[in-house]
């Protein structure tokens, strides 16, 4: 029996990557799926391609987006995942303060405006769940704002989980995902990672989005989990960087 069936998925940041394939992955258990994203084009060919229920197409950053979408929903839904947002890297002392305060709102400010706006529409039982990763739990060189996002979400989710209670909230912590995101932030880069990855993970493979997806699906799936961050990074944090 498909686990999720006759329940409603909301996806935000669902046109692509680890969004679109978790959207995927819940209709083949069973949910309706709305998807969310910033580009109207791209969004509408990710509904065709899972057949989502509905779209909307904003930007989670803007002012009040988050509050309308919320607000639109015409019914109770099940799970809300996240996984709009992309990571920042640079030298904290060199990286623009307008972008430091960008990206901050960007992770942190998102999730707790979704908290707010999405727990009064999810059943209890339900959950809401979040991304993160696990690169900047080790210090380097360009990795401060990144390593910042690492150790406050956990703490974040832990919380939301006893203040939004019976709504459930849980952190999907990645390593590298190969995704069309990652492409673009390697650039000619991508192939030696994917390699050096193969040759280093214990898995040795590269984790993909239907690997990040399937534990999404679990986690709105299994009615006992919630607080905890769950990683997915086929061994990453075992080997040397």
């Amino acid at each position: 029996m498909p686990e999720l069936t006759g329940q409603t998925v909301v996806v935000i940041g669902g046109s692509a990557g680890i969004g679109l394939e978790t959207a995927r992955r819940a209709r083949v258990e069973g949910a309706r799926v709305i998807i969310t994203g910033r580009d109207p084009e791209r969004l509408r060919r990710a509904a065709s391609e899972v057949g989502a229920t509905s779209t909307a197409a904003f930007d989670a950053t803007t002012p009040g987006a988050l509050e309308r979408f919320f607000d639109s929903l015409p019914a109770a839904i099940d799970h809300v995942m996240v996984t709009a947002g992309r990571p920042v890297y640079g030298r904290i002392l060199e990286m623009d303060l307008a972008e430091v305060h960008r990206s901050l709102d960007q992770h942190l400010g998102v999730a707790i405006r979704i908290a707010r706006q999405a727990t009064s529409k999810v059943k209890p039982g339900g959950s809401l769940i979040f991304m993160s990763g696990t690169g900047g739990r080790r210090p380097g060189i360009g990795l401060a704002v990144a390593g910042t996002f690492t150790a406050a979400f956990p703490a974040l989710v832990a919380n939301l989980a006893l203040e939004v209670a019976p709504v459930r909230v849980n952190l999907v912590a990645a390593g590298f995902v190969d995704t069309g995101l990652s492409a673009e932030l390697l650039g000619d880069q991508l192939e030696k990672r994917r390699t050096h990855l193969r040759e280093t993970l214990p898995i040795r493979r590269v984790v993909g989005p239907a690997d990040v997806a399937a534990l999404a699906v679990h986690l709105m799936a299994n009615t006992a989990l919630t607080g905890a961050t769950y990683d997915v990074d086929g061994g990453q944090q075992l080997v040397p960087a």
